[in-house]
Order: structure tokens, then sequence, then C-alpha cells
């Protein structure tokens, strides 16, 4: 080596690594330039620094300040058969990883999972949510997604993860044990499930879970419509079958009294009102019937606890705008 090629030559005095985030891990770029003996290595805090002798670990660093000479790089030193007075400057390869918790992702379907609910049969679902994870196991992290890349950031693995929770989802919900409803109701245990799914995926590429959360589950519009609509005529039955009962009452209780047959007809028109009552409360307006009328009824049925004064508000808007 010419004299020029050696005043040329860099080495490297200093060996810091500061990520910006989302960062997972960076060779450090040492490009023809070789290492001082001596040489200041800083390690932060959620780092770990390791060094590579021909595609090899050999040392590894925790967080922390320290001078690199053979004292603190056995494996290097042995592996470079360097005698206890080296003093030259060295090559290897140093990699820096962080195991800081990575937060905030998100993940969702691409497109509608297609599972056999227990109560409506088939079902395409839509489901969101968001995670977090960590680099655990380094070793295991460089070999499968690291390789030889000069850096490694959150975005360059986000489509595998996404895809591992995607078949985890498909895979939890396409059994059909549990109904939509049900899954619905309750977001914490299907999250504790779906996390215990993508851990062992997770943990093949040495990362590890953090958190797993299911935010939202969603039908098909067509579909969430024809459920609505099923719960609103199940409603209309439950308001029927009150209205016979308090009919019902009401023909028993006048029948027990003095006015006898009379009283049974004053009972089933009493009854009748309440039902014509309920029905205008829930927007089955009664023909002919003064819209003022329909107010004050509505207005009784909300004072006897029938209705709620949101229902009672919305109903009396809708009479006076007719009126108007």
């Amino acid at each position: 080596m010419g004299l020029l090629d050696f005043l040329s030559k860099q080495f490297v005095d200093v060996i810091d690594w500061v990520e910006a985030p989302g960062e997972l891990a960076l060779r450090y770029p040492m490009e023809a330039r070789e290492i001082k003996n001596g040489a200041q290595l800083t390690v932060r805090e959620g780092q770990t620094a390791f060094f590579y002798n021909e595609g090899e670990i050999a040392d590894a660093f925790k967080p922390g300040r320290y001078t690199l000479e053979t004292a603190n790089l056995p494996v290097l030193t042995a592996l470079q058969n360097w005698d206890k007075g080296f003093v030259s400057p060295f090559k290897a390869d140093v990699y820096f990883f962080s195991s800081k918790e990575q937060a905030g992702l998100k993940w969702g379907t691409a497109q509608p999972i297609t599972v056999r609910d227990k109560d409506f049969g088939p079902l395409r679902i839509r489901a969101f949510g968001s995670y977090s994870f960590r680099v655990d196991n380094v070793p295991v992290f460089a070999a499968k997604l690291m390789g030889t890349l000069e850096r490694l950031s959150v975005a360059d693995i986000e489509p595998q993860l996404r895809g591992v929770i995607a078949t985890a989802l498909a895979s939890g919900l396409g059994q059909g044990e549990t109904a939509f409803v049900d899954l619905a109701g309750d977001q914490a245990a299907l999250s504790a499930r779906l996390r215990a799914a993508v851990d062992p995926a997770f943990a093949a590429w040495g990362l590890t879970c953090c958190s797993f959360f299911v935010e939202s589950l969603s039908l098909p519009d067509a579909v969430q419509e024809h459920l609505d609509k099923a719960s609103s005529m199940r409603v209309m039955g439950y308001l029927d079958r009150y209205v016979r009962f308090q009919t019902a009452e009401a023909i028993d209780t006048a029948a027990a009294q003095s006015g006898g047959v009379a009283g049974i007809g004053a009972g089933a028109a009493a009854g009748m009102a309440i039902g014509q009552g309920m029905g205008a409360a829930f927007g089955q307006q009664v023909p002919g019937e003064d819209p003022y009328a329909q107010i004050e009824k509505l207005h009784r049925l909300m004072t006897a606890g029938a209705i709620t004064q949101a229902e009672f508000d919305a109903k009396k808007s809708a009479l006076l705008a007719k009126i108007v």
C-alpha cells in the first residue's frame, strides 16, 4: 500500500447510532475503513450493538460507553488470532439494533373475511385495529429479516406483519365458534385470542408482539341494513305484546270494579288508547287523529315511563313539522 493510499485511508474512532423514529437496525457505514484500536463505542438505551466477523456474530454490547480493545472484544480477538500486544486498526462489521417498542401501528382487512357465523350463517366481516412490537431475539431477527441490508425500518416489514395478522384473523374467526354479535360485544377477549395467534409468527422473526387491539368489527352495509331491519321487527313485536298485556290488565281491572260490563268496555277502550299511544310513539300514526292530540298522548306515555324523553322530543318535532 502506497503512502497516499495510507494517508487517504480513514480510521473509525467513534461509533454510535442516533436512530430515527421507526428504524429497527443499521449496518454502521464503514466501507473501505477500519476501526481504530481504542475507538469509542456508544450504545444508547434501547439499543444493542453486534460486531460481526465474516458474517458471524462475534461480540455484543448492551447500552453503555466502551473503549474498544482486545480486552472487551474477546471473541473477535480470538477469531483474528490477535496477540496481547495488538495495537493496529482492525476490520469488523458493526450492526446496531433497536429493542424499543414500535407502537401505534395499524392493521386491517384489505378484503372482507368470510366466516361461518353460528347465528347468521356465512358472513363477510371487516376488522381494524392497532398493535405494537419490538425486536426481542436479535440473532434470529438479523438472520431472517436484516441479512446484508444497510438498514431496516418498520415500514420495510409492516406488509409481512399485516399478512400474518390477516391470516390469524381468518383462522380465529373462520371456525365460527362465537357469534358475530358476541365477538363485537367482547373485543377485549377477541384481541387476546388474536394476539396469541400472531405470537408464534412474530417469534419466528425474532419479534415480540407487545400489544394487540381489535378496535372495529363491521359487516357489509347491505347485511348490516338487513340486521337493523330484523332488530326493528323484533322490537315492534315486543311492543305489540306489551300493548296486548296492557289491554288485558285494563280489562281485568275494569271487570273487578262496580261498572261490570260497562267497565270492561271502558277498560278495552283504555287498552286501545294505550295501543294507539304506543303506535304513535313509534311512528304508527292513527288515521285522522289530530297531531296535537297525538302529542298529548305521547306526553302522557312519557310521564308514565313508557317512552323516553328523547323519543317524545323526536316524535313531537315530527308531528309539529307536519302542521307547519
